[in-house]
């Protein structure tokens, strides 16, 4: 266990290497509680939520969500995130916990005095079920298990699971099938029982790291923050082209101007592990930085996140700087497994 954010998270429930692959070839779970919850209520939120993030709000409809950005105004990103349509008075959005309070204020200065915003991390826990078998056993613990499979990505099913109210909607951070299951905190503790005894496999931090760099998934802080373009990250397809939003004018000048570097994917030729900072070369002349790397137990070698000058191409071979030792690795697309 290790603090984060004000909680205790556990780092593995029994080996990181173990828990991945539950999640690659069946069903894992994730203690997500520290990412907060906020919702958003009144005449002319849909307005306000086009103002502060990127994506286009005017494409949902009633239970359906989508991965978002709260840009700053400077074209850096404040976090990144997902926001639910419930109905058009009422929308939910869940933010990274390391930026909890940052967010909250972010979003109360630009709140409009007919939007009421509500934080329910608190009172409310969070279990992410991934994996290829997560949907089915979900389903067949649910009080409607059709709903369960019928829903689309990021679409929400209001169900019972195990008897537990939940917020459910098809969602995560794996690159895996699955749902994020939004319940009461009081209820968390049975439903993760509940869970365990179907067969789910608890996962910890450290696993979750290495699902979402094979999945080419970023994290803020460390392929997100203030100073970098989301254009940089690749993140051009989160970000709506006709709207007008916090910051706008900055992407859409890196978007048509390009950006110095790009966010690419280093696959080592070994099991060696890039560390963040490890410096990227090509012919011996740098070219980048890592700023996430993680041994996969699928490729079973190394792979990284690095955001490299932007003429360096796919394909590319290079090295990665690992304690004085200049490893072998080629430049890759980021996203190293693809489901589907």
């Amino acid at each position: 266990m290790v603090p984060f954010a004000g909680y205790s998270m556990p780092v593995q429930y029994k080996s990181v290497i173990q828990e991945a692959l539950a999640v690659r070839n069946g069903a894992g779970m994730f203690d997500v509680s520290h990412m907060a919850r906020l919702s958003f209520v009144g005449e002319g939120v849909i307005e306000f939520l086009e103002h502060v993030t990127t994506n286009d709000i005017s494409k949902l409809t009633d239970g359906t969500g989508q991965y978002s950005l709260l840009p700053n105004a400077t074209g850096g990103l404040v976090d990144d995130i997902i926001v639910y349509r419930m109905s058009e008075n009422e929308f939910r959005m869940v933010v990274n916990a390391s930026n909890h309070a940052k967010d909250v204020a972010h979003l109360k200065a630009h709140l409009p005095s007919s939007v009421t915003m509500s934080d329910h991390t608190d009172e409310t826990a969070m279990i992410a079920v991934q994996g290829p078998k997560a949907v089915e056993i979900l389903a067949g613990l649910s009080d409607d298990p059709e709903g369960i499979r019928a829903a689309g990505m990021f679409g929400v099913v209001q169900t019972k699971i195990a008897g537990i109210d939940c917020f459910a909607p098809r969602s995560g951070y794996t690159g895996e099938d699955g749902y994020e299951l939004i319940c009461a905190a009081s209820d968390a503790v049975a439903l993760w029982d509940a869970l365990v005894a179907a067969g789910v496999e608890p996962c910890g931090l450290g696993s979750r790291d290495t699902l979402r760099v094979e999945a080419g998934l970023p994290l803020y802080g460390h392929e997100l923050s203030d100073e970098l373009s989301p254009i940089a990250a690749g993140l051009g397809w989160v970000i709506g082209k006709t709207k007008t939003f916090i910051g706008s004018e900055f992407i859409n000048a890196a978007r048509a101007e390009g950006t110095p570097r790009r966010l690419v994917g280093v696959k080592m030729n070994g099991r060696r592990i890039p560390g963040i900072g490890a410096v990227v070369a090509v012919e011996g002349n740098a070219v980048g930085e890592v700023c996430s790397g993680v041994y996969s137990p699928v490729l079973e070698c190394g792979i990284a996140f690095a955001f490299v000058d932007r003429a360096v191409e796919f394909g590319t071979s290079c090295t990665v700087d690992i304690r004085g030792s200049q490893e072998p690795a080629t430049v890759v697309i980021k996203r190293f497994l693809k489901k589907g």
